[in-house]
């Protein structure tokens, strides 16, 4: 299970960085929630979380080249959902807004003094992009507004299915869009404005965040208010739901096909905000709100043969190929198949009959196959190396490995995740030019990037080169030799540590290479510090107990620093968590066992599993036990789940 998680954890967050970070998408939405339910499912069953899981995070990435601006509220994403029994559920005899989730860009827009301030994008949920210039360009965005006092709201920026279709008729096939979403994003992101207006551009409301002196209890009464104020705002309805029937004959009536703009699904959120704000929130989603997401088509073709790769850990991937067929109107053949297990069930064999399906319209996945014939015998051979590859079982599931260290695809690709924005980040050094490199001899390990100004002339001389892309290159190499020692930790590319972790591991040591040291040799256990336990601490040891990696890290920290980084006291600012130690017990409504972690961690609270004279509140559930006996013993504050809700409803 757990090597599955993690190549749950790199599919997700390598589909994010593709959709947030580049506008260009290579899983759909449902193929993504479809993944994240698979690793949510996983993490509930094993009770473990990777600190780098995209469960743990809200996904998106910053282009650097627009203004970062941080959100004055987190942006978080909706808790999805294809069962109309679990939407039931969250709607049971509680009035809900429904509405179309629709598929563009997430904007904020701020209003003062009756004028547009400034636009905002996503981002990654706690910061995003000023956009304000591209937003004066939309077809019906208000730069003036009646209403004077400060306005927050937040919205979608879409292009029309028909304008959509006039853009892709004016340009030749080849360098026709794929997506409105894609063109929207990629539009709005533009440093030219003006590129906004000739894509017209339109800004479909969805929330009011906050409006000075307006105190309004429904989202009903928030969706008139920017309705009166000159806002388009996204089509809706508000119910109440008395069985998962009458939510399905519903859901039928939102016909995305008929709808003007392009959707994903559809919102249902409680229309009683205050009600809402008590469901709390955990830090990847609110509580107060659910997505619904539409069905898969599917296609019949025939399988052929599954093609090889082999990655950075020796990890080899397998990819089935068969005959092409065509999948909400694009050609499908191709598409990755998990591990060796799988690999196993589909039983494939030359010109079997498979159902393959593009979930959300985006990445390709085998459904089933029809005729198991069991004919197809998978080579066993490294493709880059030809070493004999092992099979191995990282606990519940079997993987081909590389066993050759020195192998060259597993050299090119570990310089590929050092070089990546969330390690060293070196723009510029795509894996094509890493391969060259390596090819050449010029990069053995990671000290030798950053000595590639030995090797000016050559490289200037390589085809794609000359002395501005050598320049630009060498630049970004210089700029990442001082590194934040987090970023540092990830870019070495240790087993389980991504940036989360990466940045707990820096915190814990006072951002001092020195110090981390300083605890490896000391045998620190590292499983003290928050979401680490025995398997992290395992590989934390094993890589630091490799004479060749240490070897190599004395090599590279002759050519990297490390940055300094100001530590900074949390501000407990009408927080009566923050720094507080609690306990919570006994079953509760509206948290799991984790999430209610999750949510008292957000708060700057530490979560503790037993009651002592140091604790300071306890959270009490149905059927609390010895622990709330404790409490009462020792004197301990005991909270209702309602009286914790009631308390943090104004934090986020």
């Amino acid at each position: 299970m757990l090597a599955r998680m993690k190549k749950l954890v790199e599919e997700l967050s390598r589909a994010s960085e593709a959709y947030y970070k580049y506008d260009r998408p290579i899983m759909t939405d449902k193929a993504y929630d479809k993944l994240y339910d698979e690793l949510e499912e996983l993490e509930r069953k094993t009770g473990i979380v990777f600190a780098n899981s995209p469960t743990q995070k809200v996904q998106g990435e910053i282009l650097e080249s627009l203004e970062k601006v941080t959100h004055s509220k987190p942006m978080l994403s909706a808790k999805k959902t294809k069962s109309t029994q679990e939407l039931f559920k969250f709607a049971a005899e509680q009035p809900v807004m429904v509405s179309w989730k629709l598929d563009g860009l997430t904007i904020v827009l701020k209003y003062r003094n009756g004028s547009l301030q400034q636009a905002v994008t996503r981002g990654n949920g706690e910061e995003g992009e000023d956009v304000t210039h591209s937003l004066k360009m939309f077809t019906n965005v208000p730069l003036r507004i009646r209403y004077p006092g400060a306005l927050e709201l937040r919205g979608e920026g879409v292009i029309s299915w028909k304008n959509f279709e006039k853009i892709n008729d004016a340009l030749p096939l080849e360098d026709q869009y794929a997506h409105p979403r894609n063109l929207a994003a990629g539009s709005v992101r533009q440093l030219n404005a003006s590129i906004a207006k000739q894509r017209y551009l339109e800004f479909i409301a969805f929330e009011l965040v906050d409006a000075d002196e307006m105190h309004m209890d429904t989202c009903h009464a928030q969706m008139q208010f920017l309705e009166e104020n000159g806002f388009t705002v996204v089509e809706r309805e508000y119910l109440t739901f008395r069985s998962p029937a009458e939510i399905q004959d519903h859901i039928d009536k939102f016909d995305p096909l008929q709808y003007a703009y392009p959707v994903d699904g559809l919102i249902f959120e409680y229309d009683d905000i205050r009600f809402g704000l008590l469901q709390g929130a955990t830090d990847h989603h609110e509580n107060n709100k659910i997505a619904y997401k539409w069905a898969d088509e599917t296609a019949q073709t025939k399988f052929r043969e599954i093609e090889l790769n082999t990655t950075r850990t020796g990890m080899v991937s397998l990819t089935a190929l068969f005959d092409k067929v065509i999948i909400d109107s694009t050609e499908v053949s191709r598409a990755s198949v998990h591990n060796y297990d799988i690999f196993e069930e589909f039983q494939f064999g030359q010109g079997d009959d498979i159902t393959v399906y593009k979930a959300n319209k985006i990445i390709p996945q085998i459904e089933e196959n029809l005729t198991r014939s069991g004919t197809y015998r998978l080579s066993r051979v490294c493709p880059c190396c030809d070493t004999e590859l092992e099979l191995r079982r990282p606990k519940d599931a079997r993987f081909l490995f590389c066993p050759n260290p020195h192998c060259p695809a597993r050299r090119v690709q570990q310089f590929v995740y050092f070089v990546s924005k969330q390690a060293m980040d070196i723009g510029g050094m795509s894996a094509a030019t890493i391969e060259k490199f390596v090819d050449k001899g010029w990069i053995k390990e990671f000290a030798d990037i950053y000595k590639l100004d030995r090797h000016q002339a050559q490289i200037v001389s390589l085809d794609g080169f000359g002395e501005k892309s050598y320049q630009k290159l060498w630049n970004a190499i210089t700029k990442s030799s001082v590194v934040p020692l987090d970023r540092f930790l990830v870019a070495l590319g240790i087993p389980n540590i991504g940036r989360r972790s990466a940045k707990v591991l820096a915190q814990a040591c006072a951002w001092s290479w020195e110090d981390f040291m300083a605890k490896i040799d000391a045998g620190y256990d590292f499983t003290q510090l928050r979401d680490f336990g025995e398997v992290v601490n395992r590989n934390l040891y094993e890589y630091f107990g490799r004479q060749e990696n240490r070897a190599m890290l004395s090599h590279l920290l002759e050519v990297v620093t490390f940055a300094q980084v100001e530590i900074k006291e949390a501000e407990a600012a009408e927080n009566p968590f923050f720094g507080k130690t609690v306990v919570a017990t006994g079953s509760l409504t509206h948290f799991t066992r984790d999430s209610i972690k999750e949510r008292l961690e957000a708060l700057g609270a530490k979560a503790t599993g037993s009651v002592s004279k140091n604790t300071d509140y306890v959270l009490a559930g149905e059927k609390a036990g010895s622990k709330l006996t404790k409490a009462k013993e020792l004197g301990v504050p005991i909270l209702t789940e309602q009286e914790f809700l009631e308390m943090t409803a104004h934090i986020k």
